[in-house]
């Protein structure tokens, strides 16, 4: 079996999971999350205060399918129970980022400022002119949107300018040496 498939996923105080009709539906006190399981070898057990992903061929592609419905079920039971968190630093000379609601307006070193919307079940904070903090309990949406974000001003190897998540590091090349 998948290692990470066979796994069971434990479900703490006041989160339930159901699985009807092939869709999996996690409730929690952050809110509720579901997900369709496309495979039909694929089903989900809730016993116990857990959760056990079954696959009923041995195909390559059902293995496969095992492990990833696992993790997106693990994903939204941590989602719906902590939530989950992406953080983002600006750096560069005028470069900041300021909060209207649920739009932060960029501005990044163009002739004009960005503005971008938070989708629907986001929150984004601007913690301080130059750090972001994205907030959710989607993984995915909240991922996704901080790298819709950084992609805006992607970070320049030379001085490091730009939109980075907070734990990265960037590569920097060194500059020109003098001519002669």
């Amino acid at each position: 079996m998948s290692r990470i498939g066979r796994a069971p996923i434990k479900l703490n105080q006041g989160i339930s999971v159901d699985y009807a009709a092939g869709v999996v539906t996690v409730k929690g006190p952050l809110g509720t999350l579901t997900q369709k399981i496309e495979n039909d070898k694929i089903s989900v057990e809730v016993a116990n205060g857990e959760v056990h992903v079954k696959r009923a061929s041995e195909a390559k592609n059902v293995k496969a399918a095992h492990g990833l419905y696992r993790a997106l079920i693990h994903n939204m039971v941590v989602g719906v129970e902590k939530g989950y968190s992406k953080n983002l630093i600006i750096n560069g000379v005028g470069y900041k980022a300021v909060a209207q609601g649920n739009k932060v307006v960029l501005s990044v070193g163009y002739s004009h400022t960005v503005d971008v919307i938070a989708p629907e079940g986001l929150k984004v904070e601007v913690v301080s002119p130059t750090e972001i903090s994205v907030k959710g309990i989607d993984k995915e949406k909240v991922g996704q949107f901080a790298a819709d974000i950084k992609a805006i001003r992607k970070p320049e190897p030379y001085h490091g300018y730009g939109i980075q998540y907070k734990d990265e590091t960037i590569l920097r090349k060194e500059g020109k040496t003098a001519g002669k």
